[in-house]
């Protein structure tokens, strides 16, 4: 192997470094995914199999011996449940802590519909959201990592907890744990209209609903 200045061809040199690029990127790079690594409690070896890397390599990336590539970045986010922009160090922007009505669009998916009611990029999501009536048979029981509370704003809300069901009118509330299989389902032909908040920070609107696409209605 030639060890001249350019970056090697065989298969031990520095294969995700692009030529002439600064180094920079990597001593940014480093610290952080340690940090995250320690934070999310996995070990080298742990993070390298979710990763699907060997855990030298990725020793090699915590001490910024070698640079990530951009699909080996997105990798990493989706391993340690962020962003690429935190793993290359960017402050965020200051995230304004007020959400005005009329803000963004309503978004449905499999029939229900939402809208934002805190900032994105939060630990903790909340949403204003109206379920639709249909029969129970039709509601999908739902067993996911989490907690959840909902506050009932209109109409008659049909909640099961296990095999417990539970119907709620408005100014009732619930709290749990979104392991405990659950699904949730309007009691009234009108629908019922919820504040909705969740630790699912990953989830998508149409993860949280059915699994459906979302749309966008403005």
């Amino acid at each position: 192997m030639n060890p001249g200045p350019g970056p090697a061809s065989g298969p031990s040199g520095p294969a995700d470094a692009v030529p002439g690029a600064p180094a920079e990127p990597s001593t940014t790079v480093a610290p952080q995914l340690r940090e995250l690594r320690r934070r999310a409690g996995l070990t080298l070896e742990a993070a390298a199999a979710r990763a699907g890397l060997s855990p030298a390599h990725l020793s090699r990336l915590e001490t910024g011996r070698r640079q990530p590539s951009l699909p080996l970045l997105l990798e990493l986010a989706r391993t340690y449940a962020t962003t690429v922009s935190e793993l290359l160090g960017e402050t965020p922007a200051v995230a304004d802590p007020i959400v005005r009505a009329g803000g963004p669009g309503a978004r449905e998916a499999d029939g229900w519909t939402y809208w934002q009611a805190g900032g994105p990029g939060r630990g903790m999501q909340a949403l204003r959201v109206h379920v639709p009536y249909v029969r129970e048979q039709g509601e999908l029981v739902r067993v996911h990592p989490g907690e959840e509370w909902l506050y009932v704003l209109k109409g008659r809300l049909r909640l099961y907890l296990g095999e417990t069901r539970h119907v709620l009118e408005p100014g009732d509330s619930a709290h749990f744990d979104s392991l405990t299989p659950h699904r949730i389902g309007a009691a009234t032909e009108g629908g019922v209209d919820l504040l909705f908040v969740h630790t699912l920070l990953q989830s998508s609107l149409a993860g949280l609903c059915l699994g459906g696409a979302a749309t966008t209605h403005h």
